[in-house]
Order: structure tokens, then sequence, then C-alpha cells
């Protein structure tokens, strides 16, 4: 289990008084189909942040990558169907390791977190035409291909929309390096 996990697993039980186990319990008990109705469960009826309701939820549902034997089989399942985005994310994979030996590449059911102390990008194809780049850069002004995520309590503050291997320019891994540097 790496640190920053371990981290809010302990602040989880600080903040509420109950284990992982515990909250993974009661979400089993309600019989919750998606990802999206735990956390929202937890936020309205446990006031969790979404941190904490993230981490539960994937707990619960199994589909983080420390609940799966291989982790190649959650990017197996991201692709599916979508296997002419593979070039794109093995390309970014390989130019964001160039920015420093620190770079944790946490596969989840629908994206890939990349973190550093904390997250700072997350790589995903979300759907057949759009592999969409989240950022972490909080108080920044979007410009040019960057655009902002006005979703409430979304992991990340902006998205760069890519249409495949050709769209991966010196700006996508600009903002990259920028977000990179910030989360350390």
């Amino acid at each position: 289990m790496e640190q920053a996990e371990k981290t809010m697993i302990d602040n989880l039980y600080k903040n509420t008084g109950k284990t992982l186990e515990q909250w993974v319990a009661v979400v089993r008990e309600q019989n919750l189909a998606r990802h999206g109705e735990v956390i929202k469960f937890l936020k309205e009826e446990h006031n969790f942040t979404h941190g904490f309701a993230n981490l539960v939820a994937h707990k619960a549902k199994g589909s983080d990558a420390g609940s799966v034997e291989n982790k190649d089989d959650l990017i197996a399942k991201q692709y599916k169907g979508k296997e002419h985005f593979l070039p794109v994310y093995e390309t970014l994979i390989a130019e964001v390791q160039r920015f420093g030996n620190d770079v944790e590449v946490a596969p989840k059911n629908a994206y890939i977190s990349l973190r550093r102390k904390k997250q700072f990008a997350i790589l995903q194809p979300a759907t057949k035409t759009r592999f969409e780049v989240g950022l972490n850069l909080k108080g920044q002004e979007p410009s040019g291909i960057l655009e902002p995520i006005t979703k409430a309590n979304a992991m990340c503050s902006h998205k760069i929309n890519l249409n495949g291997l050709n769209d991966i320019s010196p700006e996508v891994l600009e903002w990259l390096r920028t977000a990179y540097n910030q989360a350390g």
C-alpha cells in the first residue's frame, strides 16, 4: 500500500471513528450499484469530503489498483473498444515519467491517476473519440487548449481533450509538467 493511501485510511479513522473496513461494510449494506451513488451516499448521509468518499467507494467496489491482483487488467478494461488510444496513453506515460522518479502511476477502473505527493493528473479514454487529460491546476486561468472543469468536487480543475497521438503537443506536455511541479 502506498504511503498516501495509508495516510488517508488513517485519517478516515481519526475523522470518523470508523475503520475503512467498517465503512466498506456500511456501503455494501446499501446495495448501491454505481461508484457515483456510493460517493453521493457518503457525502450526503455521512458528510464525507469527496476524497474520502472516493477512497471508500473504490474499496467497496474493488475498483482501485490496490484491490486487483494485476493492475494491467484495469488498463486493458479501460481501453477495451478504445485500443486506438493506447499509443496516446503510452506516449503520455513515457513523457511524464521523464519529469522525475517520484511519479506514481495508479490505475483505477476508468482512468489512470498520476501522483507525486498528491494527484496531479489523470489520463482517461473518455469516449471512443476523445482522450482526456485531467489536471490539478487550482487557480490557473484556462487558456489555449486548457479547459476548466466546472463540476463541483471534481478530482481535477482543468482538462485537455485529445483526439489522437498527433494532438500531444509541447503545450500538452508543458501543462502536465506544471501540474507535476505544483504537486511536489
